[in-house]
C-alpha cells in the first residue's frame, strides 16, 4: 500500500476536519450585517483561548488539504 492508496482518505480525513473547523467557528456579523445594516462592533474581534486555537488550527488543516491536493496533482 503506497503513497497513491492512501492519498484519498488523508484528502477526505482532512476535509471532513476542514469543515468541521470552519463550521465551529464563531461569525460575528449577523444576518443584517450580510445585507449592509450597521453592525460596526462586529467587524473588530479579539480571537482568544480556544476560539483562537480553532482559527489556527483551521488555517493548518487547509493548508495541509491544499498539499495534498497538489501532490495528488502531481503524482498522477
Amino acid at each position: 500500500m503506497g503513497i497513491m492508496d492512501l492519498l484519498p482518505y488523508v484528502q477526505i480525513v482532512l476535509s471532513v476536519l476542514l469543515v468541521a473547523a470552519i463550521l465551529l467557528q464563531r461569525t460575528g456579523a449577523s444576518l443584517g450585517g450580510a445585507f449592509g445594516a450597521d453592525n460596526f462592533s462586529s467587524g473588530f474581534h479579539t480571537r482568544r483561548g480556544l476560539e483562537k486555537t480553532l482559527f489556527y488550527a483551521t488555517i493548518v488543516i487547509a493548508v495541509l488539504f491544499a498539499l495534498s491536493a497538489l501532490i495528488n496533482l502531481l503524482l498522477n
